[in-house]
């Protein structure tokens, strides 16, 4: 069972329009965090100013891994591997592709890759 063409192209915009939301929060972000900083203040002040840094971080953080999942199903769609879990070898559903379309796992690759990191997580 291979892919069709038109879910293929609907995921591609998916993903383009995603990257683009999310560098948008990551330019947003950045910019309300950096016209915020203020030097001044007791200690009660600096406490809340790392507080928000480390939650600009953390924001960040996921976004740009996010960020990396989606250039990733953008390249396995130029090089013809979009849509292959790479636990099974299988094809992912495509309900699931529309939905996540930058995973790599199918239903049932993604419960084997759960299943062997709970057996060796322990």
């Amino acid at each position: 069972m291979t892919i069709a063409k038109k879910v293929i192209n609907e995921c591609q915009k998916k993903l383009v329009e995603t990257r683009e939301q999310l560098l948008n929060q990551i330019q947003e972000a950045r910019s309300g965090f950096y016209n915020s900083e203020d030097r001044g203040g007791d200690e009660a002040d600096q406490t809340i100013r790392v507080l928000a840094e480390t939650e600009f971080l953390n924001r960040t953080d996921r976004i740009r891994l996010q960020l990396v999942e989606i250039d990733s199903a953008l390249a396995r769609i130029e090089n013809g591997s979009f849509g292959t879990c790479e636990e099974t070898e299988e094809p992912i559903e495509t309900e699931r592709l529309l939905a996540i379309p930058w995973t790599r796992l199918s239903i049932e690759g993604a419960e084997l890759r759960e299943s062997m990191q709970k057996r060796y997580a322990r």
